[in-house]
This record gives structure tokens, C-alpha cells and sequence, in this order.
């Protein structure tokens, strides 16, 4: 099953990068969005887990290095920036913008998601809390800023045209809405995840000190 998720995330990489999708993103912001959250929110979770830990999991050889919350907060970062008018504008008319902007998607992505999912298993209460915080902050970012391009009354991106046939202004909505659903609902999904994982590590906790208290009542007897 991890050996198909690990294969499955890099097809849906190649398709994000050499399918029709980075054309159509220099004039259709709908069209990069859906390429931003195939990249983030689709393939960087798919790989991450596929290989949470495992040998080959980053977080077990430098643990120090994937702290769920900073790795947020540096993907807020990165996405905010991307998205700002002339980094944007470079990322969709320049081969070097594309691969920078890409390239820094996809690293931050699955920093967050090795972050939040990586590590020696089972995993330990406070990584899957801190990865909770992480993957919730991460959708907090995704959902506002997807909803401040779905309700922008104005075009932010003057360089969009002829997107899909939607006017400039409907297709930076559309691309909002892209983002706002598919990159809030992806992390809220993992936040929620390891909210069952810390769940049921807390119970298990609380059954090993019951049996462990009940063990040293019964000595005593």
C-alpha cells in the first residue's frame, strides 16, 4: 500500500508538471490553483505519509529539523509571497519562476506533512499534538487566503486573461475556491487524523496507569 501511495504521488506530480496545467496557468489563475493544490495538497500529503516512518523518513535521521509548527508557518510564508503580484506573474511567464515557485511548493509542503506525520511509529503523543496545531494553522492560512481571492471584488492579478472562458475577475474567484476547499479541507482532514491518534494514545496511556495502579493495589492485598 505505501509502495502505491509513493508511486501514486509522483504521477500525480509529473501530470501536475507536465500535463496541460502550466500552460493553461499563464493565463487561467483557476488553472494554477489547481496546480498549486495538486502539488501541496494532494501529492506532498501522498508522499509524506507513504514514507512516514519508515528508513527512509527524514524526521528519524533529524528530528530537530521537522517541527509541525515553524514548518507552517515558513509554508505560510512561502505560499503568501508566491502569491503576490510580480512573483506571481514571474512564476507564470518564466521556466526558472515556474521551477523556483514549484520547487518551494513542493518542499514546503512536505515539510509540513513529514512534520506533522513523520517519525518513528507509533508516534508519540506530543509530535501528533504539535502536528495537530501545524496542520490546523496550515488549513487556517489556506482557507483565508482562498477566501480572500474568492471575495475580492477586484482583479489582483492583471496578467490573467481568457481563463477557461470565465472572465479575469470569475477566474481569479474560481482559483480561490480551488483553494479554499481543497487546501482547507486536505489539512483539516490530517489535523483531525492525528487528533484521533492523540485520542487513542491518551486512553492508552490511561489503561496502562489503571492496570499499572490495579496491579500494585492487588500486591499490596
Amino acid at each position: 500500500m505505501r509502495a502505491f501511495a509513493w508511486n501514486l504521488g509522483w504521477l500525480l506530480l509529473a501530470w501536475a508538471w507536465l500535463g496541460p496545467l502550466p500552460d493553461l496557468a499563464g493565463s487561467s489563475f483557476a488553472a494554477h490553483m489547481t496546480l498549486h493544490m495538486l502539488v501541496v495538497a494532494i501529492a506532498a500529503p501522498v508522499l509524506s505519509i507513504s514514507i512516514a516512518g519508515l528508513r527512509h523518513d527524514p524526521v528519524r535521521k533529524a528530528p530537530w529539523l521537522f517541527a509541525a509548527v515553524p514548518a507552517s508557518v515558513a509554508e505560510l510564508v512561502i505560499v503568501w509571497a508566491w502569491h503576490a503580484p510580480v512573483p506571481h506573474h514571474w512564476a507564470r511567464h518564466s521556466l526558472w519562476g515556474f521551477a523556483a515557485e514549484q520547487a518551494m511548493f513542493l518542499s514546503a509542503g512536505m515539510w509540513v506533512w513529514l512534520s506533522a506525520f513523520g517519525g518513528t511509529l507509533p508516534r508519540d503523543r506530543g509530535r501528533s499534538a504539535s502536528g495537530v496545531i501545524g496542520l490546523l494553522l496550515t488549513s487556517m492560512h489556506m482557507t483565508f487566503l482562498g477566501a480572500l481571492l474568492a471575495m475580492s471584488n477586484r482583479q489582483l492579478y492583471q496578467h490573467h486573461h481568457h481563463g477557461g472562458g470565465l472572465d479575469p475577475l470569475t477566474d481569479q474567484h474560481v482559483g480561490g475556491a480551488v483553494m479554499l476547499v481543497v487546501g482547507g479541507i486536505a489539512y483539516l482532514v490530517g489535523g483531525l487524523w492525528l487528533i484521533g491518534d492523540v485520542l487513542s494514545l491518551s486512553k492508552q496511556n490511561a489503561d496502562e496507569l489503571h492496570w499499572k495502579r490495579t496491579n500494585e493495589l492487588m500486591g499490596r492485598l
